[in-house]
Parts: structure tokens; sequence; C-alpha cells
């Protein structure tokens, strides 16, 4: 027989929240995948503009060699695109190649976001490992309450940082439509549709914030009373 907890319902819209995120990401990718730009340049040509326009000669722009893993590593001072983004032609590669610059961009300018969740990285990447450990071992241990909620606050700075990411990503598509624009590399028609690109991959962070944020919940109800023991 299958136990059923009533907080699996937590997980459940958690799951669907992000399944729907996903396909509306999927979507509206594979959607301006087909639709070419009008100046006929490539991702890496449209980073490689925004970023010399604000200055940023020293960022280089990288092909990935494969499709997937768009990010900027600012350790290396590299915007680095999928292959498909970094040679292609079309909406979605300069949508996702200016909003890798407008990270790029963050990152030059001293964007406080960014600083804060570039410190809780080290804190998050300790907590995420270590609460879940926490948790099962304060409840082997006749439902432990110190390291149970050890373990529940450690999973709590992964919300945190999920937090945190939001405003650090809606700013970094802002920066890149503006730049787009203003730089004359879009026309306002393709600057509409960069936008339903990024805001759809916005989606994305808004459905991970929230599943952590329910994943959360979900801990706190199961284990955060301090009622369920191992003799109930």
């Amino acid at each position: 027989m299958i136990y059923w907890d009533p907080t699996y319902i937590l997980v459940i819209i958690g799951l669907i929240i992000s399944l729907a995120a996903s396909g509306m990401v999927n979507s509206a990718m594979k959607k301006y995948h087909k639709v070419q730009n009008s100046t006929g340049i490539t991702g890496a040509d449209c980073a490689r503009r925004i970023l010399d326009n604000e200055g940023l000669y020293y960022v280089q722009v990288e092909d990935l060699g494969s499709n997937g893993g768009d990010h900027f590593d600012p350790s290396a001072n590299a915007v680095r695109l999928s292959h498909q983004n970094y040679c292609g032609r079309t909406i979605t590669a300069m949508g996702v190649a200016a909003h890798e610059c407008g990270h790029a961009i963050q990152h030059a300018r001293g964007y406080t976001p960014i600083k804060i969740r570039t410190a809780l990285v080290p804190v998050v990447n300790i907590g995420s490992n270590a609460s879940m450990p926490l948790i099962l071992l304060g409840v082997v241990l006749s439902w432990n309450q110190l390291l149970i909620q050890l373990g529940i606050i450690a999973f709590s700075l992964t919300v945190l940082f999920q937090l945190a990411t939001l405003p650090v990503e809606f700013n970094a598509s802002s920066r890149a439509l503006e730049r787009l624009e203003h730089y004359g590399i879009v026309t306002a028609q393709e600057n509409k549709g960069c936008r339903k690109v990024l805001s759809a991959a916005a989606m994305t962070y808004v459905a991970g914030t929230l599943a952590a944020v329910l994943q959360l919940l979900r801990l706190i109800l199961l284990f955060g009373g301090g009622g369920r023991r191992r003799d109930d």
C-alpha cells in the first residue's frame, strides 16, 4: 500500500507549477528560434555589440558548443552562449544573448542584488547539502528537534537564495530589452518577441521559487511542529 501524506499536495502543486513554466519557456524559445532577425546578426554579434557599447571590452563572448547552459561567468568575465544562440540569427538568440549581457552589466555596475546573491552562494551550497541529512538524522535520533530545526533553517537558505535571484533575473532582462532597442540592434516589433522569450524564461525562476517555498512549508508542517515523534 502506498502511504499518502496530505502534505504531498504541496509537492504536486510545486511540480505542476514547474512543469507549466517549463512548457511556457520551451514553447516561446522554439517559436522565436524560427523567427530570423531583420539585421542578420548572430547572438554572438549581438552580445559583442552590447558589451562594447557598455565599455565592457574585456568581457569575452564564448561558444559553449552545445545547446544549453547560457550564462555569464563573472570569474572569467565571459558571456557563454549555447551553440544555437551563439550562431543563431533568431529573436531567441538575440534575447538570450542580451540577457546574459545584462548580468555582465550588473556585475560591472555593482548592482546590489547580484552582490547579495553572490554572497549567498557558498552558504546556500552548504545549507542545501546539509538540510535533509540534518532532518533525517534528527528523526532517527528520537525526533531531535535541534537537528530538525537546523535542517529546516538550512533549507530556508535555499529559499532565500531563490528569492534573491528574482530581482537579479528580472533586472537583467530589463537591461537587455532596453539595450537591444537603444543600440538599434532590433526593431520595436522584434523587441516584443525578445520580451516574450525573456518573460517566459523569467517564469521558470518564479516557479522555482514557489516550488522551494512550498517544499519549505511541507518540511515545517512535517517536522517543525515538535509534536510528531517516534512514539506518536
